[in-house]
């Protein structure tokens, strides 16, 4: 109650007007209000603060990215909503995995007083990989960072999250190269190779390259709004929302082994993809019986059979939405799916787009293609 009464006789010495008992608390209140809002109009807003840091070994242009991205996200009369700067450990030159150093401007005490830290790409050492550990330094300049500071991987560097205890128990991704050395490596954090990134709230970690500013641009979105995450892109000339994730990108190798005894098979279905090709069918071609042939193939694959057979009519897919011109229905029946909505559900289970994006992405350039 001691705050209230404090508050209210601030409110009386305020608004009184006239004379001694004389109070037009509804005019003044008003008006006294109307001041405040003018007077906090007045006031800039702090900017949030950026730390990246950047470790040896780190990617020029993935350390680039929150900088570019950050420092266009714009307030309505332009000023910057976010102040960028650059650390490494001990404020050290930085070698990066090109044939050039960079001088930063910080220490890693940047990261004591950062709003967000973001950590630049930088490829698992040999050390990490093989005892999942980080350098002393590094794990010390990481647990300075304030116990309420947003922290952000770009790609690789979501194996240092990892190593500093900072992603357990949670979702996150990283190159999809790298995802299943990671899921060996942390088995207690649920790896995803098909996104762009994972919000946890608190800790965010985004997948190869460029999805670094699908990223960032999502932070400013969540910061600020969709229109100034858009005019930051614009800025960028970047999406402001990518379509689909990161399975768009990866590649499924076809096994060539000849000498295994289900390659012939494979061979054969592969040369077959259009047609209503069957379990039974295919272990009929090996000379086994299904029980056999799953077994085999499984060893020589790590897939089921169906599980191969479909992943290879994806890829085929992909491959003619990315080549040709074909109408969608078309590609369909060439790889062996039944209809175009089952390429459609196939595409949305898998690579996160439906065709027709997946074109829009990665198809001939300048053709308008069938549907």
């Amino acid at each position: 109650m001691a705050a209230h009464r404090v508050v209210l006789l601030f409110v009386v010495g305020v608004v009184r007007r006239g004379g001694p008992g004389t109070f037009h608390p509804a005019v003044s209140v008003r008006a006294y209000v109307s001041g405040l809002r003018d007077t906090c109009r007045t006031i800039p807003a702090m900017t949030h603060r950026v730390a990246v840091l950047a470790l040896d070994g780190v990617l020029p242009l993935d350390l680039g990215i929150p900088a570019r991205v950050f420092n266009e996200a714009r307030a309505a009369d332009g000023s910057r909503l976010y102040s960028v700067g650059t650390c490494s450990i001990g404020g050290r030159p930085v070698r990066t995995r090109e044939d050039f150093r960079l001088v930063v401007e910080h220490d890693e005490s940047l990261l004591e007083t950062a709003d967000t830290v973001v950590i630049a790409t930088q490829e698992p050492t040999p050390q990490l990989l093989a005892t999942g550990t980080l350098p002393e330094d590094v794990t010390a300049a990481l647990k300075a960072i304030r116990p309420d500071t947003r922290i952000v991987s770009l790609c690789t560097s979501a194996f240092l999250l990892a190593a500093a205890g900072l992603l357990d128990g949670l979702r996150a991704t990283t190159h999809w190269t790298l995802c299943e050395a990671f899921a060996e490596l942390f088995p207690g954090i649920e790896i995803d190779p098909n996104v762009l990134f994972v919000d946890n709230g608190r800790i965010l970690t985004s997948a190869g390259g460029a999805a670094g500013i699908d990223l960032c641009l999502h932070l400013v979105r969540r910061d600020h709004g969709t229109s100034v995450a858009a005019a930051a892109a614009r800025r960028c000339v970047a999406a402001p929302w990518r379509e689909g994730g990161q399975a768009q990108f990866i590649e499924h190798v076809v096994p060539q082994d000849a000498d295994r005894s289900t390659s012939a098979t494979r061979q054969w279905a592969l040369e077959r993809l259009a047609e209503p090709l069957t379990l039974e069918g295919m272990a009929r071609h090996a000379h086994m019986s299904v029980r056999t042939f799953t077994r085999r193939f499984r060893q020589e694959t790590g897939l089921s059979p169906l599980k191969w057979l479909a992943q290879r009519r994806l890829a085929h897919a992909r491959h003619l939405l990315e080549s040709t011109t074909l109408p969608v229905a078309r590609i369909a029946r060439a790889c062996g799916f039944s209809d175009p909505v089952a390429l459609r559900r196939q595409f949305h289970t898998y690579v996160g787009l439906s065709p027709a994006a997946y074109r829009r992405t990665h198809g001939v350039p300048g053709v308008t293609a069938g549907r």
